[in-house]
């Protein structure tokens, strides 16, 4: 398993300073591209908490795109605590802490992070993503459009910087504003801003991108306007992206159509979370709010996986909050267990309508009608929602979609459901929690698969448990 990211949640959501690198809510650095030839461009997303069109932008170029030439660097979650709180910034503006910051300050390791990225000698490029408000216009037409705003708009600092590459940076601001604007529309289009920022703006002088050019590197701000909806505003933020991409002789693939039914489409794929090595297993597209009786060791940090770098997870109060950018998707009550630490795991023989299958731990096993697990020597089968008076080991039972209790489901459309699966430990004469399986009835197609979750690329974090009170 390749571990892309590993760190440790302290205890509560709102005592976690900002970016600490031990914490799942540090900003991650993706970089897509063979890294041997070719330009380099680094895209940062979530700056400021409260602009989502930045922030899922960003993180679909990591999950829907293929660099066939050049290289992307992506940071989609840059402030993840301010992203989670909805807010600007926990702990100020971390837009304006470029120029000076504090040695006490709770941001200095996230500003000290990104700033060797955008050093670093490969990058070619900057681009910082934002929403920002109404439509900027170089002349004044009414409150919403005008000098004043800020959306719609390609940000520059001043019109050029001493630079190997990509030093004129008005002239390819102009020529991306133009580009895009063949694909959007009168009231969407894109102007170009220059904030003149060493004639005399102190605070566009504390930003990120008036670092980099003072570093050298050719920097873009990107706006998309506060006035629309969260699939338009990403929209316009990768038609941006793209043009900048293309200017840098950067090819690339992307697996959706870009319209706004498309980004939609796009912004709900990939939600799956898994634990415990991938023993555990949760779509979280129309998971219930809230998820009863879920696993969680008693000794060791709850690792989880996740190929959307916009997903993690916060504990507070004896529960776990699983959020996607600043979307709560769901809260997972513990339930408290010893946790089998083999690294083998058996596999579990289903008879689903008839047929037989086997699944591993954190899969999921689809039927139509009904399904038994096949019993499994040193293990006991529970399934959650079920029962028979009397019964411990469920193994060996066959159960229809009806039988199950339908607010046990994991799912709103109530036909997924957990299958929990136990281990004798001879050495203590306890059981100890080995993994789950969910089955889903899947209705008229009667599929009989189990699928797997996640790639060999996920992003591996690990949350502190829970503290239970006493």
């Amino acid at each position: 398993m390749k571990r892309l990211f590993s760190s440790v949640l302290l205890c509560c959501l709102l005592c976690i300073p900002a970016q600490a690198s031990n914490s799942p809510l540090a900003f991650s650095l993706h970089k897509l591209g063979d890294g041997k030839g070719g330009n380099t461009i680094l895209v940062i997303g979530g700056i400021q908490g409260d602009e989502p069109g930045g922030f899922h932008a960003a993180s679909l170029l990591i999950t829907h795109y293929t660099i066939e030439n050049g290289n992307l660097w992506i940071v989609p979650n840059l402030n993840f605590l301010s992203i989670v709180n909805r807010s600007r910034g926990e702990n100020g503006d971390l837009n304006r802490k470029f120029a000076v910051i504090t040695a006490t300050d709770p941001d200095l390791e996230v500003i000290q992070r990104i700033k060797s990225i955008i050093v670093n000698p490969q990058v070619d490029m900057v681009l910082n993503l934002h929403d920002g408000s109404g439509f900027y216009r170089e002349q004044y037409q009414d409150d919403m459009h005008g000098p004043h705003r800020w959306g719609q708009s390609v940000i520059i600092d001043q019109e050029k910087i001493d630079a190997a590459k990509f030093p004129e940076l008005s002239k390819i601001g102009h020529a991306v504003v133009s580009t895009v604007n063949e694909s959007q529309d009168k009231k969407t289009a894109y102007t170009l801003k220059n904030t003149k920022t060493r004639e005399g703006d102190e605070e566009m002088a504390k930003s990120l991108t008036y670092f980099a050019i003072n570093e050298g590197k050719p920097a873009f701000g990107i706006e998309a306007s506060k006035s629309l909806n969260k699939a338009q505003r990403v929209c316009s933020h990768l038609r941006v992206i793209e043009a900048f991409m293309r200017y840098a002789g950067i090819r690339f693939q992307r697996s959706f159509s870009l319209d706004v039914a498309s980004v939609e489409r796009a912004l709900s794929d990939n939600r799956q979370i898994a634990f415990y090595d991938n023993r555990v297993y949760l779509e979280m597209e129309n998971i219930r709010n809230r998820v009863n009786y879920f696993p969680v060791s008693r000794k060791r940090a709850l690792d989880f996986a996740t190929w959307n770098p916009l997903i993690t997870v916060v504990p507070s109060d004896e529960k776990l909050d699983v959020f996607h950018g600043n979307e709560k998707i769901t809260t997972l009550l513990p339930q408290y267990f010893d946790v089998d630490e083999e690294e083998r795991q058996p596999k579990v023989r289903f008879l689903v309508d008839g047929k037989v299958v086997e699944a591993n731990m954190g899969q999921v096993v689809r039927a139509e009608k009904q399904v038994t697990v096949l019993p499994l020597a040193g293990y006991r089968v529970n399934f959650i929602g079920f029962s028979q008076r009397g019964v411990r080991d469920e193994a060996g039972i066959t159960i229809r979609e009806a039988d199950f209790v339908r607010s046990y489901s994991l799912n709103t459309q109530g036909n997924s459901f957990r299958v929990e699966f136990y281990r004798d430990d001879a050495k203590t004469g306890r059981e100890k929690f080995a993994g789950m399986i969910n089955v889903n009835f899947a209705g008229d197609s009667g599929a009989q698969v189990m699928a797997a979750m996640l790639p060999s690329s996920e992003i591996i974090r690990e949350v502190s448990i829970p503290e239970r009170k006493k």
